[in-house]
């Protein structure tokens, strides 16, 4: 063996030696933050939700009627109410999703023993009785403390049935649709905030061409009224995640920009693409950053669809509603393939927090955005079986975030790693920075890595502080995630580690946390 070839094994011991120290290692990160320079406004509706007739989202998830013994308010669950207002929950989109683009009003209301039945075609091809329709939903509303944010079928319906919906809904005037929703027990209109004029009429509302679809808008639009004192914002259906030509059609067109006050864009993060999404719960740290790299697109196709905008609305009168994003993974073993039903892990926290933080940082242009979904469904903050129920990691990261509702975003700028495994990079460090009417600075912040600690330097412009504190959600392993029989194992828990230097705030992050500071 010749002295070259013995050397060989020790320089490869002495590299992976190197890398092995950088990893255990903390990682430095540096974020600048101006304080009195405050931005647009962070609307709370970026932080809504998205409730669909499919799987146990509704029936079993929402409600579970009068009779159940499960403790319930007029047929919706107590337990779920009660999670989600103490989430803050600003807004719900109903009754779809593809569901909407079968779905006709009238079946869902009156007497629940004469409502039709009808087959879900879209979600499993189950029977759907229509118990819960417009006022269960309604009601629903009314005890979030939400706005409603209604889809309507422009795919399979008319303009006619869209326009009485409306009528239903929020006319005070003396007319049939009005008489029709007194006869069945609601004698004062509701308030209606959002309304959509359709559903992906790109796939399963249609199967339209953009310039169709432009059309139709036009027409449906021309007759979704503002009755008594409700002011409708109408949400066109916009893009599947990067169909620029959708938006450049809908944007360039008179008529449409007049038709519309928002535009809706859906993006899925499916990592291991459509064929085998990959399994909640069972990954690795290639998955795991995998799924990070697919989900920060978001960025990219907000930006771009923003800047079609801004070329025909320079003004920013229409905004961009994000109405359906979250991870898409393979449906848990032994469950309906057409149910949609996954488990949600400390990944999924993460993931939640990356999205929430790019529409954060687009808050000029994105006032809405809708997690799909709400309960059983996809990326969803709560699991039910039966009477019992548990609160996902992607359920404490909205509330840990709701203090940005409202709040105005602040400038600030970070230096950070990137974080790399094989063709995936992305910044180690994903964060949003507002301050809220009573002045506080709330600071959201997430080190991405699975398995290294970050050293945060934050340094705070223009605002003398003095007192911070935290929370923080982590756990042992990225794939855990909380279950009926442990419902605590990724919950939220105080964070103090961290100090104040002048100026600066200076954490000590562990690998694979999320952060929320209050500075004041």
């Amino acid at each position: 063996m010749n002295l070259k070839s013995a050397l060989l094994p020790l320089a490869a011991l002495f590299a992976y030696t190197a890398i092995a120290q950088k990893q255990a290692e903390p990682a430095m990160c540096r974020i600048e933050i101006y304080a009195d320079q405050p931005g647009a406004t962070i609307s709370k509706d970026i932080y809504g939700h998205f409730a669909e007739h499919l799987g146990h989202c509704i029936y079993e998830g929402i409600w579970v009627g009068k009779d159940s013994k499960i403790p319930n308010t007029d047929g919706i669950r107590n337990d779920v109410v009660k999670a989600l207002r103490d989430m803050k929950i600003p807004n719900l989109r109903w009754p779809g999703g593809c569901f909407a683009d079968t779905y006709h009003w009238k079946d869902g209301i009156g007497p629940a023993a004469e409502r039709p039945s009808i087959i879900n075609t879209f979600w499993g091809g189950v029977t759907e009785d229509n118990s819960f329709g417009t006022h269960e939903f309604m009601g629903l509303i009314d005890m979030l403390g939400c706005d409603p944010y209604i889809t309507g079928n422009l795919g399979s319906g008319t303009v006619q049935e869209m326009a009485q919906w409306i009528e239903y809904l929020t006319s005070d005037n003396k007319s049939p649709m009005t008489d029709l929703r007194k006869k069945n027990g609601r004698d004062k209109p509701w308030k209606v905030k959002y309304f959509a004029v359709g559903n992906e009429n790109w796939g399963c509302g249609g199967n339209m061409t953009p310039e169709y679809y432009t059309n139709e808008l036009r027409r449906y639009s021309t007759y979704l009224n503002n009755y008594s004192e409700n002011r409708l914002q109408r949400i066109a259906c916009g893009p599947n995640s990067d169909d620029y030509k959708w938006t450049e059609t809908l944007m360039k067109d008179d008529g449409a920009r007049w038709a519309m006050q928002g535009l809706a864009l859906h993006f899925y993060t499916v990592p291991d693409g459509w064929d085998k999404k990959g399994s909640a719960t069972s990954f690795t740290e290639k998955n795991w950053l995998r799924s990070f790299s697919t989900t920060s697109r978001m960025d990219e196709l907000v930006t771009k669809h923003s800047a079609i905008m801004d070329r025909y609305d320079p003004e920013k009168r229409i905004f961009l509603a994000v109405d359906e994003w979250g991870a898409w993974y393979d449906v848990e073993p032994g469950t309906n393939p057409g149910f949609l039903y996954q488990q949600n892990s400390l990944r999924d926290a993460m993931l939640a927090a990356i999205n929430l933080n790019i529409f954060n940082k687009h808050c000029d242009r994105v006032k809405m955005a809708n997690l799909a979904q709400t309960v059983n469904v996809l990326q969803s903050v709560i699991l039910t079986d039966k009477e019992k129920m548990v609160l996902t990691p992607t359920y404490y990261v909205f509330k840990m975030m709701a203090v940005h509702q409202n709040a105005k975003l602040l400038p600030s700028n970070i230096k950070c790693e990137q974080y790399k495994i094989d063709s995936d990079s992305i910044p180690s460090v994903s964060y949003s920075v507002s301050q809220s009417a009573d002045g506080k600075i709330h600071l959201s912040v997430a080190n991405l890595y699975a398995s290294r600690d970050q050293k945060i330097s934050c340094n705070i412009n223009g605002l003398k502080f003095k007192k911070v504190s935290g929370e923080i959600l982590s756990s042992a392993r990225i794939t855990d995630c909380n279950t009926f029989e442990k419902p605590d194992v990724v919950v939220p828990k105080g964070f103090t580690d961290f100090k104040i230097n002048g100026n600066f705030v200076e954490l000590q992050m562990p690998a694979k946390s999320f952060v929320e500071l209050v500075i004041e």
